[in-house]
């Protein structure tokens, strides 16, 4: 289990300037963060990990919040059907979101240079955070935290799932976070030339821990079902239940009608819809570790 914690660390260095080193050591966090299992279980210490925000510039802040089940086109979607899908509400709060600080609208002319972007602030508060910087028609949001997890965790960093955006799609990194002393750039690529908008408190990052080298782990085999008879007897049952369904929805059933949908993968994975938990302040009493030729701050920028 993460718990979730935004520091404050602020640089002296400009603004403008989006990398930045930045020391401090926060206390033992006091918010009773034991506490958070499904079952109301107490947690032991060992099984909580870190998952720390330094906040680098006091005037620059961006909500981060945990990913929401809802997306707008499951909404529309007629009897919203595709809340029937756990699979895809799971996936849809597998993380957090940054949200966007502003409303902007982009437009982008099709050709390869940053000056190809044109990037209109309507309105919103602090500094604006998008740009172009790369060209290739690619959308940069500047991240105003610097994070860190603990030894051996990354972090996958993505647009927000299954939430498409017509015109440009978000582009996926994974950061080693756990030694990482600069900050990552949110990065959306358009797909042609067109105008897009971000609006105020639109996800425009979502990002989520993974553990470096659990990959590498793992061996992929082929084998046949008949292979493992036991599951290959659950499989069957279920394929042939399947089946009877669709076919009384075909043929009109009144009992298979009024059943409406399946709902055996609900049932039995009720229990597993994963929770991310809000970050909240760190402890206010911060031990600033001193560095062989910093300054009083401990902070520098590079």
């Amino acid at each position: 289990m993460f718990s979730l914690q935004i520091a404050v660390s602020f640089g002296k260095a400009s603004p403008g300037r989006h990398l930045s080193i930045s020391v401090c050591k926060l206390q033992q966090s006091q918010n009773g963060m034991t506490t958070m299992t499904r079952n109301n279980e107490a947690a032991s210490t060992e099984s909580i990990h870190k998952l720390i925000a330094y906040q680098i510039y006091e005037n620059d802040f961006a909500p981060i919040r945990p990913a929401t089940r809802e997306r707008k086109w499951m909404d529309d979607a007629d009897q919203r059907f595709p809340y029937r899908c756990l699979p895809l509400v799971m996936a849809n709060q597998y993380g957090w979101e940054i949200l966007s600080t502003h409303h902007v609208r982009v437009s982008w002319d099709g050709t390869s240079t940053p000056e190809g972007l044109n990037i209109e602030n309507l309105c919103g508060n602090g500094p604006l955070h998008c740009h172009s910087h790369f060209g290739e028609g690619v959308l940069t949001f500047q991240i105003p935290f610097l994070f860190k997890t603990p030894n051996g965790w990354n972090l996958m960093v993505r647009g927000p799932t299954n939430n498409p955006k017509d015109g440009i799609a978000a582009l996926d990194g994974i950061i080693e976070t756990d030694w990482a002393h600069a900050t990552f750039t949110m990065n959306w690529r358009f797909t042609r030339a067109c105008t897009v908008e971000f609006s105020v408190g639109e996800p425009i990052c979502l990002f989520f821990p993974i553990q470096r080298g659990l990959l590498e782990m793992f061996r992929g085999e082929f084998r046949m079902l008949e292979a493992d008879g036991k599951l290959e007897t659950k499989f069957r049952e279920w394929s042939a239940s399947r089946d009877h369904f669709l076919a009384g929805l075909e043929t009109g059933k009144p009992e298979v009608t009024a059943q409406g949908w399946q709902k055996d993968y609900m049932q039995a994975a009720k229990d597993k819809k994963p929770v991310a938990h809000p970050f909240a302040p760190g402890n206010p009493q911060i031990e600033r570790e001193r560095a062989p030729g910093t300054n009083q701050d401990n902070s520098r920028s590079v």
